[in-house]
Order: structure tokens, then sequence, then C-alpha cells
């Protein structure tokens, strides 16, 4: 039997709705939820001894429950003869006290502030339909009548969808009264969230709106949000910001119910917040592997990134992720990567807060009472220690972190918050610490020490740079390509001229400085905030051989390059098409160019040259590449054992 109207506006007629109790007869009509899911909320808001009136009551079964367990006082009305004729009948003898009246609510008959809550459970729903002036009309004579039988201090306690255009007049007609307005998220339950076919693909809400006592002159408007049944209320500076709020958690609950239905929706990803200051806390990537056969225990698990461990291309990038699941197995993994600014105890406290959260966005078919495993690198949640942080006029928000790493050695890092999951800069810390600063960090551990921090805590900030270490795979293959230049084997003891454009923390050209001592390095910033990062915060200094200019470092590429030199270009770029056009620029100007692919990450290191017949064989090359390196590892020099020159240039090929 199909008793939806044919057109969203028959809700407003009393026809549609007499004919819709006929056509059902007895059977309960439950608009968004049943007593059991919203009770929560209503006994948040209700209490037992205050008088209570139901608009548009139906033949919901949501007063009757609210009777049998202590709410007594009750009024109900409706439009439709034929329901208050069936409820009055269905609860004469049972609830004696509790009365079903026949009445339009945009003209109640009640005298002014009879009632201590209004109870609505989707009749401002069902009247507001549309926005047109006749629909207006007929809501503002329902809210004003609300408003009339309630005291002051009485709730008009609307349980609603909150869609854009009901969520808008009811908290514009109630603010501009002067009433206190919060909007609370109804929590669902288990079952509703996996039911195949879920009543509404919006989340419930419940609208309090709080009657005050005029106040002449005062234009004090208060807009609070509760997204947690039972979480602390977050006041909200506009009306415009509350909705804002409201759209974002209905935009996770279809998000949760398209992840329920299907598998393979491509990259998703949200932020999970602070309730109390709603900072991002967790950033959560769901990946699925359609291609994982399906068993019992595979179907769904939970990867903690630890921290500082984001910036990795396994955890950072879409392609990562991806070989990351597939290598876990599970059908659907989700990563969890935890943001900076925000204090965590431990893997345990973390597995506790997220257990709800991440099971609204488990697969479809997954067994009841399954334990999903919580995973991670090295059993915990890493370490990270932000030394600094500041606002760049030209590079934005940035901050300075120490973060502690596989072999629990640590490094320090430049972030741009603009894209936090990119590393700017990177520099190892020096291991070697002062007697007594270890004495002290025994001593304070003793006195307390949170579950998961490390034994050791990193160095101080500044002069504690191991500068014979480069970080980043993109530097070190940057100065093997320095064995292009003729007569490797004796760079040491050439005058060179060399241009770094883009200081960042400074790593490449220090290590050039102190390993070529013959070199004369001019440092091209356009950012004067990073020079004083450098020197801060990651052991740069300038000297004689070492000079920064603060200046475009297209001019300087343009007046210092030489013909008999390399020009070694680190390439970043997702755009296929641009990265082409790039490299058919640069093939225009230099005839002869190689790339070396970095693993795992996007770079590209581009080698060019003025003059095609300087061209070399693989072979060559790393020989030359090996001659340079057996150069660089002289006595009393810090050179790291990883680090091969010849195979930075192995899979070089020419362009």
């Amino acid at each position: 039997m199909n008793l939806l109207p044919k057109s969203s506006k028959e809700f407003g007629s009393v026809d549609y709705w007499e004919k819709f109790f006929q056509q059902r007869g007895k059977k309960a009509f439950e608009w968004y939820g049943t007593y059991l899911e919203l009770c929560g909320v209503l006994h948040k808001y209700i209490k037992p001894r205050e008088k209570v009136l139901v608009v548009g009551c139906g033949n919901s079964e949501l007063s009757e429950q609210l009777y049998d367990v202590g709410y007594q006082d009750i009024v109900n009305i409706d439009i439709s003869e034929v329901v208050i004729k069936q409820m009055k009948e269905r609860n004469a003898s049972r609830r004696p006290r509790m009365s079903f009246l026949k009445m339009d609510m945009t003209q109640m008959e009640f005298p002014d502030a009879s009632f201590q809550v209004v109870l609505d459970k989707g009749t401002l729903d069902a009247v507001l339909t549309d926005e047109e002036e006749k629909t207006l009309q007929q809501v503002d004579r329902m809210l004003a009548e609300v408003g009339r039988v309630l005291q002051v201090g009485g709730r008009y306690l609307c349980i609603s969808l909150a869609q854009a255009h009901v969520l808008k007049k009811a908290v514009g007609h109630f603010s501009r009264e002067g009433w206190m307005v919060r909007v609370h998220q109804v929590a669902s339950s288990q079952d509703q969230l996996l039911e195949a076919e879920p009543r509404f693909s919006l989340p419930v809400f419940a609208f309090i709106m709080t009657k005050f006592r005029p106040v002449t002159g005062s234009a004090l408007q208060i807009f609070e949000l509760c997204a947690q049944e039972q979480g602390k209320p977050v006041r909200l500076e506009s009306a415009e910001r509350l909705a804002e709020a409201v759209r974002e958690r209905q935009q996770y609950a279809w998000l949760c119910s398209q992840l329920y239905r299907k598998a393979g929706l491509g990259s998703v990803s949200l932020d999970l917040c602070n309730g109390d200051t709603g900072e991002p806390r967790y950033t959560l990537h769901v990946v699925d592997s359609p291609t994982v056969k399906p068993s019992r225990d595979n179907h769904f698990a939970i990867f903690i990134i630890p921290q500082g461990r984001e910036t990795e291309w396994l955890f950072g990038m879409e392609e990562g992720r991806k070989q990351l699941a597939a290598s876990a197995g599970f059908r659907r993994l989700i990563t969890v990567a935890l943001h900076r600014g925000q204090q965590y105890e431990g893997m345990d406290s973390i597995q506790a807060e997220l257990s709800a959260r991440v099971m609204e966005l488990a697969p479809a078919g997954m067994p009841a009472q399954l334990q999903v495993p919580f995973l991670s690198v090295g059993g915990d949640i890493g370490v990270r220690i932000v030394q600094h942080q500041d606002c760049s006029p030209l590079s934005g928000d940035y901050v300075i972190e120490d973060v502690q790493g596989d072999d629990r050695r640590y490094f320090r890092r430049l972030i741009f918050l603009s894209n936090r999951n990119v590393v700017q800069s990177e520099a190892r810390l020096l291991q070697d610490v002062s007697h007594r600063a270890q004495k002290k960090r025994k001593k304070d551990r003793k006195k307390h020490r949170p579950a998961d921090t490390p034994e050791d805590l990193p160095a101080a900030p500044g002069q504690s740079i191991d500068k014979s270490y480069l970080c980043c795979e993109h530097h070190k293959a940057m100065i093997a390509g320095l064995a292009l230049l003729k007569n490797p084997e004796r760079l040491l003891e050439t005058p060179l001229a060399l241009l770094v454009v883009g200081l960042g923390g400074g790593s490449l050209p220090l290590f050039i400085h102190d390993h070529f001592p013959k070199s004369c390095i001019h440092a091209v910033e356009i950012d004067p905030s990073m020079l004083e990062v450098a020197t801060q915060w990651f052991g740069f200094s300038q000297s004689d051989r070492m000079k920064v200019h603060i200046a475009d470092g297209l001019d300087f590429i343009t007046r210092l390059a030489e013909e008999e030199g390399v020009f070694i270009l680190n390439l970043v770029c997702r755009d296929l098409g641009l990265k082409d056009s790039v490299l058919a620029g640069l093939k225009a100007v230099f005839p002869l160019l190689y790339v070396r692919r970095i693993e795992g990450e996007v770079n590209e290191i581009l080698f060019c040259q003025l003059h095609s017949e300087s061209k070399l064989a693989t072979p060559e090359l790393l020989e030359m590449a090996r001659a340079l390196e057996q150069t660089l590892r002289k006595p009393g020099k810090g050179w790291d054992d990883t680090y091969v020159l010849s195979d930075m240039l192995n899979t070089v090929k020419i362009v």
C-alpha cells in the first residue's frame, strides 16, 4: 500500500492526513525514530512533572511511552479527526490523564503560557515543505502559537531532519525573538545504521528553543550545537556557523551510508574534530581493496599512523595507502593520522576514542560482534614535539617539529601547514647530549612519564643538527649529479660556483659547503622568514663561501648559468600534462637531459646539460660517481655509510 503523497505539499493538507490514517489503520507510524531512539534527548530536556503539549501527534506511540515512564501531564493535538478518535480509544482506560484533542496548531485554543514544553516530532518538517509565501506564513503562525502557549523558561523541542530551509526558518524565528537556540544531534542506534534500507539518509536532530523573558534593547543571540548525546554543547558565533556545522554532520551521515552500501567509492577522507574546540583531531582515509577475497576475519581494520610518519609515501599518498591496504589483506582499511596540537595518551586511549566512530564506516557484510583490529607500526603512537610555530607573509603558517624515526633517532622538520603532509626541509639531530641534560631527563622521567613517551627526548634546538647527513633522497641524488662535472675525483680541489635555489632549512648548501672546501655557494630564497628558520632551527650560517640572497631564483638562474656546468632540478609535479610541458621546455634549452625518479615519491631529479656530446653511458656515469664518492670519503669527515653515490645514478635515464 503506497501512503506517500504525490507532492510534498500534501503534507500540509488535512485531507491527506485523514486518508493516510484511514488507510494505515491502528499501526503506529514513527517519524524519525522510536521512543527508544529518542529517549536520551527527550529525558535530557523534559522533566517528568512538566506539562507537555505534543503538536501533530499522529498515531505515534511516543506520548504513550513517555506517559508510561512517568511523564503523565501530556496533551496531544492533531488536525486529523480520524487519528484523534483512534488515539482516544487506544488510551482511554490505560492512560486516563493523557488527553487527545482535534486542533489546528496554527490557531490553538489554549491560554497563554499554558505549557512548559512543546514537543514536535516531524510536524514542522511536514508543514514546511517549500519556501513559498503561503507556506512561510502558515509556519510563522505555527511558531508564533508555540511561543504564545509556552511559559518563560519553557522549551520548544522539535525533532527534525534539519533540512537547510527548515533549520534556517526555525533558527531565524526564535533567535529574533531572543530565545536560546540549541541543535542536538540524536544518536542513531547501531541497528539503524546497519539497515539495508535506512528510513532516512539524513541524521535526526532535535531543536531545543528555550524561551527567555524579552529584554528591551538586547541583541543577545545564543547558538549552540551538541553533537553527541552526552557531550557538552559548543557555543557558535552565528546562525550561519550553526547551519554549516549541521550540514557537516549531515554530509558525514550520508558518507557513512554510502560507504556501508558500496565499496570502492574512490578516495574518501574526512576529519574527526575535537568535540570541545572543533579543531581537527584525526584525519581518516578509507581504502577499499575489492580484489581481496572475503573471509570472516578480513573485512575491516584500522591503521594508526605514528605521529610524524604521516608524511611518508606509504601513509601520505593515495597510491601508498592502496599498497598498505593490499599488503594488510583487509577488504577495507582505514588509516588514521594524528594531528599536531592535540594531546594523545597512548594507543589504548586512541582505540577507545575511535571505536564507536570508525564502526560507522564499516562495510556491509561484516559478521556481528566481530572484533575490529587496530594496527600500527612499532606498537606505539610515535613522538612529535612541536618546537616552533609561526606565520610567514609569503609562505603562510608553518611549524618546526622534531619526530622520532624507526631507529629512535630524532629528525627536525619544516612543515608548511597549507600542505601539512609534505616535508619542506628535514635534518637529523645529533645523538650526543650533555651529561647534565641526560641526568635531568632521567630525573624527570621518574617523576612522570605518560604511556608511549619515549626513553630519549630530542637534543636542544639550534646547534644539534647533523650537517653530514642528508635526509631527503632528492638531495642525495642532486649531490650525486655533481659527478657529471669534469674530473669528479678532483672536485675537492677545484673552485666550484654553485647556485642553490630555495634555501628551506639549508641542509643541501650546508652539506656542499662542508664537503667541497673550494666551493662558493649562492643560495637564493624568496621568503626572508625561511632564512630566519634555517639559522635558528637548522644550524645554518653564512660565511665568505656561503651567501644567501633574498630574491627571485629565476633571475639568478638566468645570470649565473654557465655552459660547462650542470643544471639540477627537483621536479615535483602530479599533473602529467604540466610535467610534459616542463620537460619539453627544458629539452628545448638543454639538449642533454637525464632523469632520476625517486622511488615511492612524486619527485623526479633532472640533470640538464647544454652539450649533447657530453652524453655518458650508464657504466661511465657510475664510474664517475664512484670516483667522486671515494674523494669525499676522507678520514675525519662525517659520511653516511648508507649513502652510495653510484646507487643514486643507477636508474638514471636520458629523456
